[in-house]
This record gives structure tokens, C-alpha cells and sequence, in this order.
């Protein structure tokens, strides 16, 4: 019995039974057939709760932020000394510890890891990140990997010849809204409780909580702790990862659909970094009135196509309404977003549009998006930060100046990593790198840059950085 024949079924009973209730004030005592409906129902949920609860964690994390004081003037600074004082500003502290709390899932066991499905943001500052299991252990966790892009996060710990219990994951493609769902999570540190709704929307997007955008909603009781936790169906497959409630609000949770993080976790072990696709058009909702003009019922405006993009090189222009991807329908531009960035780079794909009047189907390469290439892992796990070799859609992307020719693109870096505490900030271009600034060379490859970190080993690499229209120096060195 799937959920809806299960809902369409307890409900239909139920209503027969208050039907058929008296009108008199007294209620007479619920008959065995009427405690069998709801008792069916009741097993459901107990089934999952006890199936799902052992291979959720608790995630405590320890995270270090630093201030930044302003520079007391010295006609301050000269008024206590005067008086034998000390400043109270010299005393400040330069960084302080947070601690917070998340929950997380068991996903995978291999080679005496197990990996653990949360969110980016419970873990993304952390320094310290521990792991409790359902029967008490805990654990120090390593990061594998980190997408801020869907909140998405994987980590692991280390078991060894220990059984522990894995999660089975579902088809978050599959569900309807009305379906019922149950949240299991660390609420306010209530280690591993259970709350259960129903999925309320499907698709939700321009919430302004991510860059990639397309929650589950539910009105299961979803609270500070639960984040990273698992959104099951009846059947206890984890169909979401619960991310975010809207504060204020009742009944408003969000999760990441499982398949979205399915996509990311994969990436992230193969690759060590999350690949997209990119199409390189800038696009709008059609509807209203535009989708009167144009003649369509829903689709997608492209009012920009950026050159030397897969979309130029396949035919696409400025005014098509794109209307299908692949032969499937194109609902808006959150929709086309995941489609494209979920197509593996170099995939040859179907896109027909409307221009003129007139359908159209165009054949496009799908291209890699810039920033999202497979960095070298070691430049990602030993330093924190990764690069992609310096192009023309990256060059008008981040805006780099035209006289900058060549060199590395830093897409990313790790807060409180050895590039972050260097200086690294994404969009810089590295163009020379050496052991001193005698040995400094060109940098055009990943692979030269790592040839002289390897060189300058824990004496650091100096580093040649165009920042803007400003030239700086960093020294980078390994992580102790």
C-alpha cells in the first residue's frame, strides 16, 4: 500500500465513522474497527522512527571567529598611559569559540569510514567537528567534502571493523505533495526526535537561502538542531536532507531533495569537488504577460548569451524562450537551472526554443561551469583552496582585467584553511609562483603550481596575485 492509498483510505474511514456519529453530546466508545484504522497508521510511523533513528547522529562542531579591531588613535592611547592606566582596548580579545549543534545521517560504510550526509552550514566554519551515534560513541569527523551551493555537506568518521547502521536513500523525484513524512533530528540537543506532516510544496525556490534552490516543504516540525537531518518517506527512505524553517512561521520547513544530494555526495568522493554543467545564458521567467506576447505558457527567456558559451556555439540567441531541455518541459528558471547543472560536461543535449513565432530544436555541448572544474585534490585537502586555468567566460564572469593574459583562477577557499589565513580570496589570479623571488615563474597549470608548492614544502610558496587592478605577494604554506 503506497501513502496515498493509505491517506485516501484512513481518511475515507474516519470520515464514514464521525458520518455516522450521533448528534447527541455524548461520544460513544471507539469500536475495534475504528481503533484498527488509526493503529494501522500509528505502526507506520513507529516501523520508521525505529528504522531510521540508529543511523542518525548528533553533530556538535566547534567553530573560531576572529575579530578585527580597529586601530586606537594614539591621542587615546597617550590619555591612560599618562595615568598609569592600561587601555581596556589592550586587552581585547582577538578570536573567540562558537559551539553549535546539527544532526546528520549514515550513508555509507567502506573501508572502515563511515560517511555522514548533513548540511554545508552546519559544518562549514567548524574547527572541531564531533560525531555521536545512537548508542552513545562518539567520534571526531573529518570533512570530505562541502557545497555551499545546496547546502549539501559530507563527512566522515572512523570505525573500523565496527557494524554500524546505514540509511536507505529514496527518489525524491517520486513524491507527491500530500504525502506523509517524518523528521528525525537533535532539535535544540533533544538528541533523535521524531516529528512527521506531509510534503506541503514541491520546487520551492527564490528563497534567498541558497544559490541552487529546489526544497521540499512540509510542515513536519522541523526546529535549530534538526538541520542535517533525514526527511523520510512511510517506507523510511530518506527523501530530503531538513535544511531550514522560516522564522516566525509555523509549519514552514525546507529540505534538500535526497536526489540533489545524491549528485553531490558522489561528486564530492569521486572528485573531491562538486561538477556542473553550464549552459552560459542569462534567463527569465515567462509569464504573465510576456507569455501572452510570446505565445507560450511557460518557459524561459534568454535576454543574454555570453560569448564563447556552449549556448552560443550551439545556436542559441538572445529573445529564444527556451521551452523544453532534453524533451522534458522547461517550467521556469530555477527548473532549467538544475537540469542543466545536473548534465554531466560534454553531454550533447536537445533544447528546443521558440524564436520568431517558430519552434526550434538546437543540439548544444554542455560545458563545464567555471569554478566548479575538478581541482586537484591535493591543492583542496593540504592548502584549502582550489583553482581553474584563467578563459574567457571566467575573465568576463569575474570581470579580470584584459592586460591579465594568463594564470590560475582561485574558485574557492576553505575558511580557516592556510590559503584563507594567507590572504587567498576567490576571483584572485595567480600568474607566478616560486620558492623566492628569484625562482618565480608562470604558473599556466594546475600542475606547475603544484611543483613549486611541493619544492618550497613548510617554507611556503610565494605567490604573484592580481587582485582587481592591484598586484599583491601571499606566502602559502602547508597545513601542520
Amino acid at each position: 500500500m503506497n501513502t496515498r492509498q493509505l491517506l485516501t483510505g484512513v481518511t475515507a474511514f474516519l470520515t464514514a465513522v464521525f458520518i455516522s456519529l450521533p448528534a447527541s453530546a455524548g461520544v460513544d466508545k471507539p469500536s475495534p474497527e475504528e481503533y484498527r484504522a488509526v493503529e494501522s497508521l500509528q505502526h507506520v510511523f513507529e516501523y520508521v522512527a525505529e528504522k531510521v533513528k540508529p543511523a542518525v547522529v548528533n553533530i556538535s562542531t566547534v567553530s573560531e571567529i576572529k575579530i578585527s579591531h580597529p586601530p586606537l588613535p594614539p591621542e587615546f592611547r597617550d590619555f591612560f598611559h599618562q595615568f598609569g592606566i592600561p587601555s581596556p582596548f589592550d586587552n581585547f580579545p582577538e578570536k573567540f569559540e562558537t559551539r553549535s549543534l546539527g544532526s546528520g545521517f549514515i550513508v555509507k560504510v567502506e573501508d572502515g569510514w563511515a560517511y555522514i550526509l548533513t548540511n554545508n552550514h552546519v559544518v562549514a566554519k567548524a574547527k572541531k567537528i564531533k560525531v555521536k551515534l545512537s548508542d552513545g560513541s562518539v567520534y571526531r569527523a573529518k570533512v570530505v567534502g562541502k557545497d555551499p551551493k545546496t547546502d549539501v555537506a559530507l563527512i566522515k568518521i572512523k570505525v573500523g571493523k565496527k557494524k554500524v547502521p546505514v540509511v536507505e536513500l529514496g527518489d525524491s523525484d517520486k513524491i507527491k505533495v500530500g504525502e506523509f513524512v517524518i523528521a528525525v533530528g537533535n532539535p535544540y540537543g533533544l538528541n533523535w526526535t521524531v516529528t512527521h506532516g506531509i510534503v506541503s510544496a514541491k520546487g520551492r525556490h527564490g528563497l534567498g537561502l541558497n544559490p541552487i534552490e529546489n526544497f521540499i516543504q512540509t510542515d513536519a516540525a522541523i526546529n535549530p538542531g534538526n538541520s542535517g537531518g533525514p526527511l523520510c518517506d512511510i517506507h523510511g527512505k530518506v527523501i530530503g536532507i531538513n535544511t531550514a524553517i522560516v522564522r516566525n512561521a509555523q509549519g514552514l520547513g525546507f529540505a534538500v531533495p535526497i536526489n540533489i544530494a545524491k549528485k553531490v555526495m558522489e561528486d564530492l568522493l569521486r572528485y573531491g569537488k562538486v561538477v556542473r554543467g553550464w549552459l552560459g545564458v542569462y534567463i527569465k521567467d515567462v509569464s504573465g504577460e510576456l507569455a501572452k506576447k510570446f505565445g507560450v505558457k511557460e518557459g524561459v527567456l534568454v535576454t543574454k548569451v555570453m560569448k564563447g558559451s556552449p549556448a552560443e556555439k550551439g545556436g542559441l540567441k538572445s529573445g529564444d524562450i527556451i521551452v523544453e531541455f532534453n524533451g522534458k518541459p522547461v517550467k521556469n528558471v530555477s527548473d532549467l537551472q538544475l537540469k542543466v547543472i545536473n548534465t554531466k560536461p560534454g553531454e550533447v543535449v536537445k533544447i528546443k526554443v521558440i524564436r520568431d513565432g517558430e519552434e526550434k530544436v538546437l543540439k548544444v555541448k554542455i560545458g563545464q561551469m567555471p569554478g566548479s572544474g575538478v581541482a586537484s585534490v591535493d591543492l583542496l585537502s593540504k592548502f584549502g583552496f582550489s583553482v581553474q586555468k584563467l578563459d574567457e567566460q571566467l575573465r568576463e564572469k569575474l570581470g579580470i582585467p584584459k592586460w591579465v593574459k594568463n594564470g590560475l583562477v582561485v574558485t574557492e577557499v576553505k575558511p580557516g584553511s592556510p590559503a584563507a589565513e594567507a590572504g587567498l580570496r576567490e576571483g584572485d589570479v595567480i600568474v607566478k609562483a616560486g620558492v623566492n623571488p628569484k625562482e618565480m615563474k608562470r604558473v599556466k597549470s594546475i600542475n606547475d603550481l603544484l611543483k613549486v608548492m611541493e619544492k618550497a614544502g613548510s617554507s611556503g610558496a610565494l605567490l604573484k596575485v592580481i587582485r582587481g587592478e592591484n598586484v599583491i605577494y601571499v606566502v602559502l604554506t602547508p597545513e601542520e
